[in-house]
């Protein structure tokens, strides 16, 4: 993943000129959040990204769930403007201390919209099972019980990368269905082994071929590395497997520390036996191409069961917005697009692709019209 840029200072200052002409007030919401977001600093930028700010306050606590507690956190503004969003992390270790996700939680909860983030066990250790919508549900059910979470008697459910398609799949249950205000799915799927299926070949569903990003495939490993190796190699694999990862994150804050941990699972790799030592090896030299094929007989097996793809599960009746990076190279942006047009027959959808971002970080240089296209859909989302 790409750490965060800035966007170039006259494609900001352009954007922002067209937003003082075009933007009306209700959007000066969304255009103060999506400067939050880029991280920008100054003149007439910050004082803008200031607009309709306030403090607020940051509690740990433990959600309640069908498979036992989950960590959580509350992101709890001192002047409430909004629900309360459910917010679920992507697949990573650090969970709800990730640092991309704390700042799009406390960039929300400065513009008065309280955040909660849990943190599903499965996410920790890279794992997507039917368990993660149900802890979406549950936490929003919870939310929405006794309490002050959710007084207005609705969330909003946003999910980042994989966790968008799964929150979807949450609020189509019976349960949430009537209970829930809007979803966001941000870099999200529709169909899961349809982006498993891209990872191992580089083929999107529209014929197009992109190389996959290796943390994709990756993961895929860590979900099958029990049907690839003898049981005796399976636990050594993904402990190789999970310091690559861990090395992978550590290049985003220090590129010493990485070196060293990509080092340490080089040498793990020499202490292996075959097959396993083969595909760390593909693993540490990001080789995707022959461990996609490697991985790929395993995919519909993987993603066999329906509550993992909003396109097999029941649709919500809250509006969903779908926002999706034009060159996604983990799950690419022609997923948002085919379940715009699956959700398209049972609710109002807001599909908005865009080169501003990669895959579900607003990482990217900007024009100033696309600046201002996702203005205009955070100030939809943020409104409903």
């Amino acid at each position: 993943m790409k750490h965060r840029t800035r966007w170039t200072l006259g494609a900001v200052l352009a954007a922002l000129l067209l937003a003082v002409v075009l933007v009306v007030p209700p959007e000066l919401r969304g255009l103060s959040f999506v400067l939050r977001a880029a991280g920008l600093h100054g003149g007439v930028a910050d004082a803008l990204a200031r607009h309709g700010t306030g403090a607020f306050t940051v509690t740990d606590l433990s959600v309640p769930t069908r498979h036992g507690p989950v960590r959580g956190r509350l992101y709890q503004p001192d002047q409430r403007k909004g629900r309360l969003i459910v917010l679920t992390s992507g697949v990573h270790a650090a969970g709800i201390d990730e640092p991309r996700l704390v700042k799009l939680a406390e960039d929300l909860a400065m513009g008065g919209q309280p955040v909660l983030t849990p943190e599903p066990p499965d996410l920790l250790r890279y794992e997507i099972t039917p368990r993660l919508p149900d802890v979406i549900e549950d936490t929003a059910l919870w939310a929405l019980g006794p309490g002050a979470l959710a007084p207005e008697g609705e969330v909003d459910l946003f999910g980042i990368s994989f966790s968008g398609g799964l929150s979807v799949v949450a609020a189509g249950r019976p349960a949430l269905r009537d209970r829930v205000a809007a979803v966001l799915s941000f870099g999200g799927h529709g169909e899961l082994s349809r982006v498993l299926s891209f990872l191992c070949t580089g083929v999107q569903a529209d014929g197009v071929h992109r190389r996959p990003h290796d943390y994709g495939v990756v993961v895929i490993l860590l979900n099958v590395a029990d049907r690839l190796v003898p049981p005796e190699q399976v636990e050594a694999l993904r402990k190789g497997v999970l310091k690559f990862m861990h090395a992978s994150h550590l290049t985003l804050v220090d590129s010493k520390q990485a070196e060293a941990a990509f080092a340490e699972a080089r040498a793990m790799e020499a202490t292996l036996p075959e097959p396993a030592a083969t595909l760390l090896h593909q693993v540490n030299t990001r080789d995707v191409a022959p461990l996609g094929l490697r991985l790929l007989p395993f995919v519909k097996g993987f993603a066999g069961d329906p509550s993992l793809s909003p396109e097999r599960s029941p649709a919500p009746r809250a509006p969903v917005y779908l926002l999706h990076g034009t060159d996604d190279s983990v799950i690419p942006a022609i997923e948002s697009t085919l379940l715009a047009r699956a959700l398209e027959p049972y609710t109002r959808v807001h599909l908005r692709p865009t080169p501003l971002i990669t895959h579900a970080e607003m990482d990217r240089q900007s024009s100033a019209m696309e600046a201002l296209k996702l203005v205009h859909f955070w100030s939809a989302l943020l409104g409903e």
